[in-house]
């Protein structure tokens, strides 16, 4: 039996593809330093705010669900 090959298979198309995310990447961060934005409190109207916090929040996920998953996780065998 044949493997079908799709789109994420070929290395090229990988690349192409990971160019396009950056290239779009940079022009959201540039556009925020333009764009005007209308915030609530006075920090969110700070250049790149909104990723920062994105990402930092992104962290901040991740790192509670490596701690959680020590409570939480369960032997190989638990369903046995």
């Amino acid at each position: 039996m044949k493997k079908e090959l799709n789109i994420f298979d070929n290395p090229t198309n990988v690349r192409i593809m990971l160019i396009c995310f950056y290239l779009f990447l940079g022009l959201l961060l540039l556009l925020d330093l333009v764009i005007d934005k209308h915030g609530y409190f006075p920090w969110e109207g700070a250049p790149q705010f909104f990723a920062a916090y994105g990402f930092a929040s992104c962290v901040v996920v991740i790192t509670i669900a490596k701690i959680l998953r020590f409570f939480l996780k369960r032997g190989e065998d638990y369903y046995d």
